[in-house]
């Protein structure tokens, strides 16, 4: 069993009184944000992970890590073997339209979302093989990026600063917007909000292209709390890194052992992870 500590530096403040309010222009709104707290941990385990599985969303659920890839044709739902990084039920629900995006297991179906093809694919959750039906989603930039739940709502980001609760309205095969929540810290809004994982009361969430998961106050969209996993694939497996392998993507948590498992696009390798309180 590996286990190394991460410890983050505290992040610098840009102004005094930045707002965590919606700007359109990106600048200081007059309300002033916290600094994100830096969030430590420990890798517990070094597991492997498909490096062909361009990672979307992961969900721990009930013993078995379901993951969803993009990549066009390539997209899937899967049921992973997390010792082995195998799938052990793979469905390609992709095309030269569809790319596959997050997933989240809410009220006993699995929710996969599409990069721009304005679709979620439900799916019952004993049977990953046959999508039930198809909802439209056409809400704010229409793209769907990262969901997850909190056990009454659907909460879905499309790569902007919103992130979006929601609700399935099933006479209409679309989605009912309960509530917006808009995602600043410090420094102003933050965009490019991807991967989700509801986490004991906050929205964990990596920011595309960075090496961030932010901890996110659900009352306000206020970062809280800030984990830095630069150079982590790296220091674990450098020798495995090619040019194929892109960017940190994958929250699961399980909540039984109180651990998140944490990979990216097309890694080697996933990890198990103690956050320190």
């Amino acid at each position: 069993m590996l286990k190394r500590i991460f410890t983050i530096g505290l992040l610098s403040l840009f102004a005094a009184c930045n707002s965590g309010n919606r700007s359109d222009d990106g600048g200081d709104t007059g309300n002033g944000i916290a600094a994100p707290q830096p969030i430590t941990f420990s890798i517990d385990t070094v597991l492997p992970h498909d490096p062909q599985a361009y990672t979307q969303g992961l969900q721990f659920y009930n013993g078995k890590l379901y993951e969803g890839t993009g990549d066009y044709e390539n997209s899937s739902l899967r049921i992973v073997d997390i010792k082995t990084g195998t799938p052990e039920k793979i469905y390609k629900m992709g095309s030269k339209e569809i790319f596959g995006e997050g997933i989240t297991i809410f009220k006993n179906k699995i929710y996969q979302l599409t990069w721009q093809s304005k679709k979620i694919f439900i799916y019952n959750l004993n049977d990953i093989m046959h999508p039930i039906k198809t909802f439209s989603w056409t809400v704010g930039r229409a793209e769907g990026w990262g969901i997850t739940n909190d056990g009454n709502n659907l909460i879905i980001s499309d790569g902007s600063d919103t992130i979006y609760y929601a609700l399935p309205d099933e006479e209409k095969n679309e989605m009912k917007i309960i509530k917006e929540i808009y995602v600043a810290d410090n420094t102003g809004i933050l965009d490019s909000i991807n991967e989700l994982e509801f986490i004991d009361g906050y929205i964990f969430a990596n920011r595309y292209q960075t090496n961030d998961i932010l901890k996110i106050d659900t009352a306000n969209g206020h970062v809280v709390g800030k984990m830095d996993l630069t150079g982590l694939l790296a220091q674990y497996d450098a020798k495995e890194i090619s040019n194929r392998t892109d960017v940190l993507n994958g929250i699961a948590y399980d909540s039984a052992t109180k651990k998140l498992y944490i990979t990216g696009k097309r890694w080697p390798k996933m990890f198990e992870v103690k956050l320190n309180k």
